[in-house]
């Protein structure tokens, strides 16, 4: 019997998170393994700037593979081969996102990562992010808190906004670029700086740590976030989206509750959710 058997890995948060775990550090090892060979091979996706490389998609290949072999009746969704469903009536999907950066890894930046949630009847009740470069990883279970190995997280208390450190991302098209470029020109007078560092699930994740105070991006997909934003909402992080809608692909906010509101507003007010 595989060591991640279905009967080993019951439905519960802290089993789901047990397996994610294992998975997702294997599925780093990889990456970092088949990095010289894999930019050699790349591709582009929606522009000539979104890329992917081989080690993107073998290594979702792996992960699926792992998480059959442990729960074969699941759904998986990943970034590179979209939903693998195996029965219509499964309640585990898990949300995939083999090499979140891979500009980052394709040039050789230190910023990429694995990430893998686990949800539970459309909510996501485990998660990991493993930076594949160094095996930085946090985890997270609903209700369970937010880690970095034996440290528990609690995001940071920016006194105001205007002390707020803020990471950010932009797409791959030309017109949201230009659309995001303004917002960010608005939003930089009104913060204590801007860093934009190529990942999602771990800018969310230093935004658990307290390594940015926030962080905002419009265009995210479920797999750059679900992992992420586990780790930063059990970190004490509010992550919404605008208006009071939740977080998704026009725009997702996290950031400690004393200066979630004023970041909101003020992305609001420069219609960050706008454009392309």
């Amino acid at each position: 019997m595989s060591e991640f058997s279905a009967a080993s890995t019951p439905s519960t948060p802290g089993a789901l998170l047990g397996l994610a775990v294992r998975v997702a550090r294997e599925a780093a090892a990889t990456a970092r393994r088949m990095r010289a060979e894999a930019i050699g091979d790349v591709q582009t996706k929606s522009t000539a700037t979104d890329v992917v490389t081989a080690a993107d998609k073998a290594v979702e290949r792996q992960v699926i593979e792992a998480l059959r072999a442990a729960r074969p009746d699941d759904d998986v969704l990943g970034e590179e081969y979209g939903t693998s469903a195996t029965s219509a009536t499964s309640a585990v999907r898990w949300i995939l996102d083999p090499i979140d950066g891979t500009v980052n890894y394709l040039y050789g930046l230190p910023q990429y990562a694995v990430s893998l949630a686990a949800e539970l009847e459309g909510v996501v009740v485990a998660g990991v992010v493993v930076n594949a470069a160094n095996d930085d990883e946090w985890t997270a279970t609903l209700g369970g808190g937010a880690w970095r190995g034996e440290k528990r997280l609690h995001g940071s208390a920016p006194g105001s906004l205007s002390q707020t450190l803020v990471g950010t991302g932009f797409g791959y098209d030309a017109r949201r670029r230009e659309h995001q470029g303004r917002v960010l020109a608005g939003l930089i007078t009104q913060v204590r700086d801007i860093r934009r560092f190529g990942s999602a699930a771990l800018d969310l994740c230093a935004v658990a740590e307290g390594t940015l105070d926030a962080y905002y991006e419009k265009g995210l997909n479920p797999w750059d976030w679900a992992a992420g934003g586990l780790v930063a909402t059990e970190a004490g992080i509010v992550v919404s989206g605008l208006g009071g809608v939740a977080p998704g692909i026009d725009m997702l906010i996290a950031a400690p509750p004393a200066v979630h509101g004023p970041l909101h507003d003020a992305l609001a007010a420069l219609d960050a959710a706008g454009g392309a």
